[in-house]
């Protein structure tokens, strides 16, 4: 009898340890089903609304939509946002659920991924203002250079607005805080060498190139010279 009690006590202990987790996993998978019902909702009031606010309209001019296009989503730029949102709700569902079952390891996984994404929203969206700006500023410069007769104005024109969507897009990086530096670094070190090699090159041998660049853009000023 002794032995018999002996078997049946851990089984018992592991018996009400089952019932009483039994209750909080129901209340997880109850809070799951209602995160993923929420997060389908915020979704799709999100892509309304901002579709309301001609949002879509920024980022086609902006170019953002077809770099996705070009990448193969069949999405846009608001669509990715209204994801985005519905993702927060769901790691929101996911923390409770899984903090509910006492898996902190988890809880403090999901809260890291939770906190980054806000910070992608904020850097997608000033890529977008960022590259609408570019592209305004862009066609601004070639317009002028070309009024001013300076027959290289677009290609001008396209570096500056590349200029200002690559200088957005550090930004929106160092926001976003990935790589801790090295992504920044790495594009300066690669700027100074690509300016360093153009010094060179006009330095030692592109002088004649130089002056027949000049003679382009400002005909008019070297023949009264």
């Amino acid at each position: 009898m002794e032995s018999f009690d002996v078997i049946m006590h851990p089984l018992r202990a592991f018996l009400v340890e089952i019932g009483a987790y039994l209750p909080r996993l129901a209340v997880a998978i109850v809070v799951l089903i209602a995160g993923w019902l929420i997060a389908k909702g915020v979704r799709f009031a999100v892509v309304k609304a901002l579709r309301a606010l001609n949002f879509h309209v920024l980022t086609e001019r902006a170019g953002v939509d077809g770099l996705l296009q070009q990448g193969g989503s069949e999405k846009d730029t608001t669509d990715v946002f209204g994801l985005v949102l519905s993702w927060v709700v769901i790691l929101l569902a996911l923390i409770v659920a899984f903090n509910g079952l006492g898996l902190a390891q988890v809880t403090e996984l999901l809260t890291r991924a939770l906190l980054f994404l806000p910070k992608l929203l904020l850097g997608l969206l000033v890529i977008i203002v960022g590259s609408y700006f570019a592209s305004f500023v862009g066609k601004v410069v070639q317009t002028y250079l070309q009024n001013a007769g300076i027959s290289d104005g677009e290609l001008l024109g396209r570096i500056t607005q590349y200029a200002i969507v690559v200088f957005m897009v550090l930004i929106a990086v160092d926001h976003i805080e990935v790589g801790g530096g090295l992504v920044q670094d790495t594009f300066l070190i690669l700027l100074a060498g690509v300016v360093l090699a153009l010094a060179l090159a006009f330095g030692l041998g592109g002088r004649e190139s130089a002056a027949r660049l000049l003679e382009r853009w400002f005909p008019s000023r070297h023949r009264d010279d």
